[in-house]
């Protein structure tokens, strides 16, 4: 099969590797579409190397057809056409995952845009429901508003009725927040994002979804209100923070850090289900969607890394066969 190989110099070239083989409780897919992720550009930077056992191939979600199923599994057949969250391999012609880390994919949604749905939405959820704990209601900030995740975060506050407040760089892509669903929203590069914050709900925000880190950490504390959590998941601004742990003892603030690959193949299905639970009936319904930037042949994949690293997307960029 064809593969993109980041590990012979510089480029991103396609190469060839054997076709993978389905284990118990796994199925091959054919790669109809890759999503591309800053960790993948991460990973071929040299700072974000694969789970033990994963494949070193980058891509940490597809689209595509099963095209071969592990005698074990009963609840997917050859010719289903699925989506998957990857610990890595997406960059291939085939690929095999667990069969309960796949979705089916959305009517209203095509094979090809699919590949943009696992990880944004399988980590907004993470955000918003496993570790945010998001109660009816409660005021969300999302950084980084016009990104995949960003995109998929304030579609999922809309749906479930919480008022979003979100941060992006450039008057275009807060009009594209505004979009989504967001109740208001921040150009950062027109002045502090917290006092606008501030002005929007003064009695402060009850979730916040920073991929930023670094400096925002300060800030994000400042706008939280009491009993109010923190939930960090990239760090964009670096890895050292300072923190107010006075705010945080007298407003019990939580501050909360994760990650999705690493996490155990249990535990991904665990929140899949969910996903598939609480997000894929939204889909159905196209009472939200994918958002797609631009869509690039696999052998464009050097020019997809470098346009999300531009910050200039709004949403996802997909690679295809």
């Amino acid at each position: 099969m064809r593969i993109v190989d980041h590990r012979q110099g510089e480029r991103l070239l396609l190469t060839e590797a054997p076709v993978p083989e389905p284990g118990p409780g796994e199925v091959r897919i054919r790669v109809a579409a890759a999503g591309v992720n800053r960790a993948d550009l991460m990973q071929r930077a040299g700072h974000y190397p694969p789970p033990p056992g994963a494949s070193p191939i980058l891509g940490l979600e597809v689209s595509g057809t099963v095209e071969a199923v592990h005698e074990g599994v009963t609840d997917l057949a050859v010719g289903d056409e699925v989506c998957a969250l990857l610990a890595g391999g997406g960059y291939a012609e085939q690929v095999v995952c667990p069969a309960s880390h796949t979705l089916p994919v959305p009517g209203p949604v095509s094979l090809v845009h699919a590949a943009a749905l696992p990880e944004v939405f399988a980590t907004a959820f993470m955000v918003l429901r496993t570790e945010g704990r998001l109660q009816p209601g409660e005021r969300v900030l999302v950084h980084a508003g016009a990104s995949g995740v960003g995109t998929a975060t304030l579609q999922l506050c809309r749906a479930w009725g919480a008022p979003a407040f979100a941060t992006a760089g450039g008057a275009h892509k807060v009009a594209r927040c505004l979009e989504m669903g967001a109740a208001a929203a921040h150009d950062r590069h027109s002045g502090p994002w917290a006092d606008a914050v501030a002005a929007w709900t003064p009695d402060g925000v009850d979730v916040v979804l920073d991929p930023v880190g670094g400096a925002y950490l300060a800030d994000d504390q400042r706008v939280l209100a009491a009993d109010g959590r923190i939930v960090v998941i990239g760090l964009l601004g670096g890895r050292e923070a300072r923190i107010d742990q006075g705010r945080l003892l007298v407003k019990r603030q939580r501050i909360l850090g994760t990650t999705l690959r690493a996490r155990s193949v249990a535990a991904k299905a665990e929140l899949l289900s969910g996903v598939r639970r609480d997000v894929w009936p939204h889909l159905e319904q196209s009472a939200i969607q994918p958002v797609i930037h631009e869509v690039l042949p696999m052998e464009a994949a050097d020019r997809a890394h470098q346009l999300l690293a531009s910050n200039a997307t709004v949403g996802k960029v997909l690679l295809t066969w």
